[in-house]
């Protein structure tokens, strides 16, 4: 980036924001370009809850239809406030693009730090790429899809007899595309982010009034909508509606990614926490508004769990307007905010794979960890990202289910990287840490601390189990498989490489420096006083950086 541009985006906050950077660490690198509503704006596009919904309405509809729909929607955003919660707390005291990363090395006790750091660092990475994998592999069949409410002459969707090569190759041109642009128009993506906010809602605004005005096929009631419950997965109902809640979790999956913006933000200590906990609460009201019209007009639930695309929602649109054309301009909204949310979406990973390189985490991480001087942006990491998710995308020709293993493994992957940094402050710290916190939600955060571990030890396993009990080639849910190769590849290289090598984002004390002058640099001399001395095993680390 230019002198020029640089002196452009100066901000009279960015001096205090880069000095604590490097309390943590760390040297500024990147331009703070964003505002807290901007943030805020990022936090709802990396949801995209609409988009989101819609590319997996499956889960909810094999999982038990309209009841297990809306009601696991407010179950988990309800979880989710706690989780953001959480992660808010933490964030406002260690604000770095490491993000959950970061924040685990920092406040786990020494015996554990790099292990621990090491887990959740993997795990963040892995759950950035495959959301963002999951988000534009969805954006192609859900395109795919909305062609077929054009049907030929035999009644047969226009693009029923797709081959695999062919979707895989609208995939790839739809990947290319969300790469492109954040690499090369980096400083005009908040621009896009506000556009997307009054693009949702006066997109979602024509689908929702369109369906209940012409409402094709009548309505449903209201008890139907509420208490209608059809599992069609085989599981037994109670399991059912808990594999069903994977739409809303995968909704709301990208709730801590955000956290790796921090170094492109001008009060990262305050507006990042606000955001967090602002974007769930904006993305929880906003999915109800989207699927409570949505369940008054669901055609047959059968039918609905039988389409073999596994995206329901174009069919939902012919049917309540009873038009081909109408139902896929109505679709155009959804299919334009996919691209959006991918393109934040790649923008968050390419910048915790950069954090995560450059303390040496990552093979290769010379290269990684390099940001382009021209763009302002880590390129090469972007670019490696781009490269997994194409190469996980050949999943597809061995199984139409392949989408399953993305969103799920990617729903693993985050929830146990946020839960990471919260088990550690809650277990080991015992939140000392966050006395003097810029967003310390005392007792209540001690609640919304356990609800983000239970539910962390909850989504490992169910989303896991495949979406129907009859197991095929084409229904089994590989979010196993993809979740061990990547967990594979972080322990042989933790033992071939990291064990003796990796020391974590920040550097242990000098010969020179005592625990107490590093804790007093990061935290301050108040904070310190009021929480006391503590053992050097037990005191986060801190603070210059290792490379």
């Amino acid at each position: 980036m230019s002198n020029q541009d640089m002196q452009k985006d100066f901000s009279p906050d960015q001096p205090a924001a880069d000095a604590n950077l490097e309390a943590l660490g760390y040297t500024a690198e990147l331009s703070r370009n964003r505002s807290t509503w901007q943030v805020v704006f990022m936090c709802f596009i990396l949801a995209s809850v609409p988009y989101g919904l819609s590319t997996t309405m499956s889960y909810s509809i094999t999982g038990g239809g309209s009841a297990n729909m809306i009601w696991g929607w407010i179950i988990v955003s309800l979880i989710m406030l706690c989780v953001a919660s959480s992660l808010a707390e933490i964030t406002s005291v260690f604000p770095t693009a490491g993000g959950v990363y970061y924040q685990t090395f920092a406040l786990s006790p020494k015996w554990c730090r790099r292990v621990t750091a090491w887990i959740c660092g993997w795990s963040y990475v892995a759950g950035n790429i495959t959301i963002t994998l999951a988000v534009n592999f969805a954006t192609a069949l859900f395109f795919v899809e909305s062609l077929n409410v054009f049907e030929d002459s035999s009644g047969i969707g226009i693009a029923e007899n797709f081959q695999a090569y062919q979707s895989f190759l609208i995939f790839v041109a739809i990947t290319l595309i969300c790469h492109a642009i954040p690499a090369f128009g980096n400083r005009w993506l908040t621009h896009l982010e506000t556009f997307a906010i009054f693009w949702t809602l006066v997109g979602v605004t024509a689908i929702l009034i369109t369906i209940l005005v012409v409402a094709h096929n009548g309505r449903r009631s209201a008890k139907w909508v509420f208490t209608s419950f059809e599992p069609q997965s085989g599981w037994p109902d109670g399991w059912s509606f808990c594999i069903g809640l994977l739409q809303a979790a995968y909704g709301l999956s990208a709730t801590g990614m955000v956290t790796s913006m921090c170094e492109e933000v001008r009060k990262p200590a305050i507006q990042v926490p606000r955001a967090i906990v602002g974007g769930v609460t904006l993305n929880m009201f906003a999915g109800l508004v989207y699927l409570l019209p949505i369940a008054f007009v669901l055609p047959d639930i059968p039918m609905l769990a039988s389409i073999a695309s596994g995206q329901p929602v174009p069919t939902i649109m012919k049917s309540a307007t009873g038009s081909s054309a109408g139902a896929f301009c109505l679709l155009i909204p959804l299919l334009v905010l996919g691209l959006i949310c991918g393109i934040g979406c790649v923008t968050a990973t390419s910048r915790c794979t950069w954090a995560f390189a450059r303390d040496g985490a990552i093979p290769g991480s010379a290269w990684w960890k390099k940001v382009d001087e021209r763009l302002g942006i880590p390129l090469n990491s972007m670019l490696l990202g781009m490269v997994i998710e194409i190469l996980l995308g050949l999943i597809y020709f061995g199984s139409s289910a392949a989408f399953n293993a993305f969103s799920g493994v990617g729903v693993i992957f985050l929830t146990l990287s946020y839960a990471c940094p919260v088990a550690v402050s809650l277990i080991l710290r015992r939140r000392r840490d966050l006395i003097h916190s810029r967003f310390n939600l005392g007792p209540l955060g001690v609640f919304c601390n356990i609800i983000c571990i239970c539910w962390s030890l909850i989504a490992l396993p169910l989303f896991s189990f495949p979406t129907s009990a009859t197991i095929t080639k084409d229904t089994m849910n590989y979010a196993s498989v993809v979740f061990v190769g990547f967990v594979s590849v972080a322990a042989v290289w933790y033992l071939v490489w990291g064990k003796k090598n990796y020391i974590g984002p920040i550097l242990e004390a000098s010969e020179d420096d005592t625990i107490d002058d590093m804790y007093d640099s990061q935290i301050g001399d108040e904070h310190n006083q009021e929480m006391g001395n503590y053992k050097e095993n037990d005191k986060p680390v801190s603070l210059s950086h290792a490379k």
